[in-house]
């Protein structure tokens, strides 16, 4: 699946790219199977502390569902049926993995449409090219954003936009998602590896297993009332206060030094 989605670790940073930029990285069999693999590693991978997903090329992040390849299925063999039939009975997507423990960048470098733009708002941080543009216009191919668009899009960035945007396929500037808060960062196209590095770094200085149970608490606690939520037992938690990194940091600091993280 190299040639759908590339993957690399450097450090202890995972990246991902979506490779199929002829079709601006449109999200067919293949591609949704070689992501799924992907969070797998990143997901298992005690050594992976975050990764960043993004685009190849300089038009797309993802312009969704392959619509070519949807129109062409009524037409495929029944061997390559049951293939593609295999990789989606195999495929785990990011949007449904409700509590991924670790964090993930998404890097804007162009559309993020349809389920690119679920993709992206299954990450935690999304870093945004000004000339990017994000939207849900499934209606207009009469679809849904069933890849959890409808639900996440409200939440993250309130009902009434949100309504606008999904009712009528309308796409958002780069500039607006971040005024309503979808994106955290938009710089000019020749800045966006700069600026999500920059991100990269500074989740780094963080203690791995400190930035999880973070992560962990804040997603969880989402799905219930506050007082409840301050009081579920988390084991992402439990697991950094009985680490060496929680020693660590308290012990790096009173020593006037740069903590050195294990993840452990």
């Amino acid at each position: 699946m190299a040639d759908v989605a590339t993957f690399e670790i450097s450090g202890h940073v995972a990246s991902i790219t979506l490779n199929r930029p002829d079709s601006m990285n449109a999200l067919n069999p293949e591609l949704r199977y070689a992501l799924s693999q992907h969070f797998d590693e990143v997901e298992n991978n005690d050594d992976i502390w975050l990764a960043v997903v993004t685009g190849s090329g300089e038009r797309a992040f993802c312009a969704g569902m392959d619509l070519r390849h949807r129109a062409r299925e009524a037409d495929a063999t029944d061997e390559q049926s049951s293939e593609w039939q295999r990789m989606m009975n195999q495929t785990n997507p990011l949007n449904l993995r409700w509590h991924f423990p670790k964090p993930v960048i998404a890097k804007v470098n162009g559309f993020a449409l349809g389920g690119g733009l679920e993709l992206a708002m299954a990450c935690d941080i999304i870093v945004a090219a000004d000339h990017a543009e994000l939207g849900l216009p499934e209606p207009r191919r009469g679809l849904i954003a069933g890849g959890v668009g409808v639900h996440r899009l409200p939440r993250q960035i309130g009902l009434k936009p949100a309504m606008g945007y999904m009712l009528t396929g309308r796409h958002m500037t780069a500039q607006r998602a971040y005024e309503l808060g979808l994106v955290n960062e938009v710089v000019p196209a020749a800045e966006l590896d700069e600026t999500v590095d920059k991100w990269v770094q500074d989740i780094l200085r963080c203690a791995p297993l400190a930035v999880r149970a973070t992560k962990e608490a804040a997603m969880k606690g989402l799905d219930t009332y506050l007082s409840e939520a301050n009081g579920l037992d988390y084991p992402a938690e439990k697991a950094r206060a009985n680490s060496q990194d929680a020693r660590e940091g308290p012990r790096a600091f009173a020593e006037k030094r740069p903590p050195e993280w294990q993840g452990r």
